[in-house]
């Protein structure tokens, strides 16, 4: 196994870490963990030397962590295990320190050694800013109750600097990979939280499956003539290809998922060949093409005095579009402020240097990602 450090936490952390929120279960139940091959999933991983377990409060029903504790039994002392606090759980300052002493419970520890704040955007920032989180994150670090403060993100790179210069954070953990170097945090968040010293921690590595799975047919052809790499390979590679990530996470379900990632993490310090580049240039660009808008985000058109948030509306008709996921797209979509906002007052056309029709193409947008009821969040999410 490889490792790198963790940024300013000084940790040497294995360059593949073990993804808690999939872990096997029984009768198709996510709420029934299958404790048994669990287990046996971990103690291999460790024997093989990943020491990176990363859970949440909410993962598999709530069981998630009680999970971990039991199948690191034995075994605690090899690892440091990472776990969330749920900010959609915190209606008052009080909340945030019985839910944390709620998790140390179930993970029978007396510390926990990464603490993130979970799914941060810019909804939960402000809401627990105004309920005092960071007097709770200092206390609790004072305290010794959490060795390593973090969090997890989701939401654009201007909120991302925003919560990254509000408090001395050590590390964070965003979605990467070769698909979203302009989403979210993006390539410029990870140079930015690299810039601070801040250690960085990969989720959705394969996009949720998108990357293995759900390729375009086009896109397994060229991968299959081209490379000699399967498709985790080549995308896990690409992140590893990153000086900056320290520890990449797989969310794994079966034996054979933690076999193959590790055989592939032997080869994360080897450098990308020209022929690989070359080759996931060609992807990108095969699904740029059925992108459905030409937006850059460069919110000239913002801020809408409708409240729509027009990049973002269009990122996520691309997205559902690129990768055939509609499902996907309105889960995020229903988080912002949308496209039915809109009063067809044309400020933003007059400023759209790519000269995008805005009206008419939010009311696509309207078409095909609002619902009457908050779409269910796919599997794929599950609060990551």
């Amino acid at each position: 196994m490889n490792y790198r450090i963790f940024g300013k936490t000084g940790k040497k952390v294995s360059v593949l870490g073990f993804g808690c929120m999939r872990l096997p279960v029984l009768d198709k139940d996510n709420g029934k963990v299958d404790m048994a091959e669990i287990s046996r999933m971990f103690h291999y991983a460790i024997d093989q030397g990943v020491n990176y377990f990363d859970t949440a409060y909410t993962y598999h029903e709530g069981n998630g962590e009680e999970a971990v504790a039991k199948a690191l039994e034995g075994h605690r002392s090899k690892v440091y295990v990472a776990t969330k606090l749920p900010v959609w759980n915190v209606q008052k300052h009080e909340d945030m320190e019985s839910l944390l002493d709620e998790q140390l419970r179930r993970l029978k520890t007396d510390v926990i050694d990464f603490y993130l704040v979970h799914a941060l955007n810019r909804t939960y920032w402000k809401k627990l800013v105004d309920l005092d989180l960071l007097e709770f994150l200092y206390r609790i670090k004072k305290k010794g109750k959490v060795q390593h403060l973090g969090f997890s993100f989701h939401d654009d790179y201007e909120q991302f600097v925003t919560i990254m210069d509000s408090f001395p954070w050590e590390f964070c953990q965003i979605q990467y990979n070769y698909l979203d170097e302009n989403y979210q945090a993006g390539t410029q968040g990870l140079k930015y939280a690299h810039q601070k010293g801040l250690g960085i921690a990969i989720m959705e590595p394969l996009r949720g499956g998108t990357l293995v799975n759900k390729l375009l047919p086009e896109v397994q052809k060229l991968i299959d003539k081209v490379s000699g790499l399967n498709p985790a390979e080549l995308a896990l590679k690409w992140i590893w290809n990153h000086p900056e990530i320290a520890v990449v996470l797989s969310g794994m379900t079966e034996m054979a998922n933690v076999v193959d990632n590790i055989r592939y993490s032997q080869d994360s310090e080897k450098p990308l060949l020209p022929e690989e580049r070359k080759l996931i240039s060609q992807i990108q660009q095969l699904y740029r093409q059925k992108a459905k808008v030409d937006c850059t985000a460069c919110k000239y058109c913002m801020p809408c005095p409708s409240g729509v948030d027009i990049p973002q509306c269009f990122e996520y008709y691309n997205q559902a579009m690129m990768f055939e996921d509609v499902k996907r797209a309105r889960f995020w979509y229903n988080r912002i402020g949308k496209a039915s906002n809109c009063t067809e007052c044309g400020n933003c056309e007059e400023y759209c240097p790519q000269n995008i029709k805005i009206i008419d193409t939010l009311k696509e947008v309207r078409e095909l990602l609002e619902t009457e009821d908050e779409a269910e969040s796919p599997a794929a999410e599950n609060r990551s």
